[in-house]
C-alpha cells in the first residue's frame, strides 16, 4: 500500500513548480488529469476500460485522485502540451 503519501505535501509544491511555468498552470495540469482518473474508475465500475487511462503511479484505493495526479507530474509520468497541440 501506498501509505507514505501525503497528498500536497508530498510530492512537495516547490518541486512541483518546477515542472511547470506556474502555479495556475499546475492548478490546470493537475485537475485536468485528476479529472481523467475519476472518470476511469467511474468507466471501471461501469464495465468500459477503454475510454480513460488510469493511474500510471502506484495507488491505494484511498488516495484521492488529485494526490495521484500530482504524483504523476512529480515521476515526470506525464507530458505537457500546449493547448491546440497536434498530437
Amino acid at each position: 500500500m501506498a501509505t507514505e503519501n501525503k497528498g500536497i505535501i508530498d510530492p512537495p509544491i516547490d518541486e512541483l513548480l518546477e515542472r511547470v511555468d506556474s502555479k495556475y498552470q499546475l492548478v490546470i495540469y493537475s485537475s485536468k488529469r485528476a479529472r481523467q482518473i475519476n472518470d476511469y474508475y467511474t468507466d471501471l465500475q461501469e464495465g468500459s476500460l477503454f475510454d480513460n487511462v488510469g493511474p500510471l503511479v502506484d495507488s491505494a484505493v484511498e488516495d484521492k485522485p488529485l494526490s495521484i495526479a500530482l504524483r504523476e507530474i512529480h515521476q515526470d509520468k506525464l507530458r505537457m502540451r500546449p493547448a491546440g497541440a497536434a498530437e
